[in-house]
């Protein structure tokens, strides 16, 4: 089954249309819910109405991907990896113990990218999306058409990490044509 488990538009593009100049600066909006128009795209999104039969109105990256990133490229402030910012629960008598005998204020954790990062409009967990390339599929009560991946480009080196592109080759998300108007959502989670 296909879960939701992030939702994100953006009113204009960073990276697309931008080789060889810097990056534009529109924000990925995390949202609660997307409005999804047959034929169109995401309302409020960057690509909506972007061209007649385009292939991208709707983009989908597996948050099992990103998960593996964070786990094995070294990302967040310094080039800290996840392995390497430890496994000790900052509500445990370990820590407690360690911020006991440390001197001074602890150094802050590195802040790691997030799932929007990528800039793909639904993080999913559950389905491999190479899967869907060329059939439809339905979440949540609205048609999809898997059209293509959504391949990865030089820019996701710059903004998740270096070796992200690489990393990402053959799984970058799912580009998809909009079949029927509906709205997703996240479930609301206890």
């Amino acid at each position: 089954m296909i879960t939701i488990e992030h939702l994100f538009v953006s009113p204009g593009h960073n990276f697309f249309g931008h080789f060889g100049k810097p990056p534009g600066e529109n924000p990925t909006i995390e949202v609660p819910q997307v409005e999804c128009v047959a034929g169109r795209g995401i309302r409020g999104d960057r690509f909506f109405d972007h061209k007649e039969d385009y292939k991208g109105q709707i983009t989908f990256f597996a948050m099992e991907i990103y998960e593996e990133l964070l786990r094995t490229l070294d990302v967040g402030a310094g080039g800290v990896g996840r392995e390497e910012l430890g496994s000790v629960d900052p509500k445990s008598p370990e820590s407690r113990t360690l911020e006991a005998e440390s001197p001074g204020p602890r150094p802050a954790e590195p802040e790691l990218p997030g799932p929007g990062v990528f800039r793909r409009n639904v993080l999913t967990r559950g389905v491999d999306l190479n899967t869907l390339i060329g059939k439809e599929f339905e979440i949540q009560g609205v048609r999809f058409e898997g059209a293509a991946e959504c391949s990865p480009c030089f820019w996701m080196d710059r903004a998740f990490a270096p070796g992200a592109e690489d990393a990402l080759e053959g799984r970058g998300g799912l580009r998809a044509r909009i079949l029927t108007d509906g709205v997703l959502r996240v479930p609301v989670r206890p």
